[in-house]
């Protein structure tokens, strides 16, 4: 992690969390990994304090844990877990775009329009390391349609847990960064045309097929997350 940029003094807690939570959601820091402070402040260019506070801050975020003897560690998900966070992230989506869709605050879409911009320069540009913290910020912004802050706020860490799970290299092999970016288009044409229904099924086409290939096998989950499981598998 030596290319880690030097962090200023101000701000070393908010940005010391900015850069670790992008080392996890790009998959530079793999589940499992675990940190040694000492070794990360001196990458960041921080002292520990900082770099304390904002680890606590990511373990709020679901990103990291914490074992008494054992440090803090980036946080494994099981295949239960991911099915939880999966479709508890599906259904506030869900319960967001139809609150907010039709648009009724153009600063609210302009957010989108201006995240989708933005994952569309980076994919153009090839900024694999981008393509998450992207995907992560449309998502929050489409979210943010329903102009309904709790229900942002609850959403905003589920999104990052699932995106530490299916961060880039796990999608890598099913589309390249400009093919995300244009289905992510077809999800902003639909927020235009104001049709709230066809938003909520374009946004279920795809993500289950990469997110059914990374669960495991069905035994691990509960009954329930079973049969959710062999649904999706039978949708591929």
């Amino acid at each position: 992690m030596s290319d880690i940029a030097v962090l200023p003094a101000a701000s070393a807690t908010v940005r010391a969390a900015d850069s670790v939570r992008r080392l996890i959601t790009s998959g530079r820091l793999a589940p499992g990994s675990r940190l040694i402070e000492s070794r990360l402040a001196a990458d960041l260019g921080v002292s520990r304090s900082p770099l304390r506070e904002a680890l606590r801050v990511l373990e709020e975020e679901g990103l990291l844990s914490s074992v008494p003897n054992h440090g803090v560690t980036v946080t494994e998900l099981s295949a239960q877990d991911v099915y939880e966070i999966y479709t508890l992230r599906r259904t506030l989506e869900e319960m967001a775009v139809r609150i907010g869709v039709p648009v009724t605050d153009p600063a609210r879409l302009e957010r989108l329009d201006g995240a989708f911009a933005q994952m569309l320069e980076n994919a153009h540009n090839g900024d694999e390391d981008s393509a998450a913290e992207d995907s992560h910020r449309f998502h929050l912004a489409l979210v943010g349609l329903a102009g309904h802050s709790r229900l942002e706020h609850s959403y905003r860490s589920l999104a990052l847990q699932l995106t530490m799970h299916l961060n880039r290299r796990a999608r890598a092999a099913s589309e390249t960064l400009v093919e995300r970016a244009e289905r992510h288009r077809r999800v902003l044409d639909l927020v235009r045309a104001g049709d709230a229904e066809a938003v909520i099924t374009e946004l279920a086409d795809g993500a289950a097929v990469t997110l059914v290939r990374r669960l495991g096998g069905p035994g691990l989950l509960t009954p329930e997350a079973e049969r959710w499981y062999l649904a999706a598998l039978a949708h591929d």
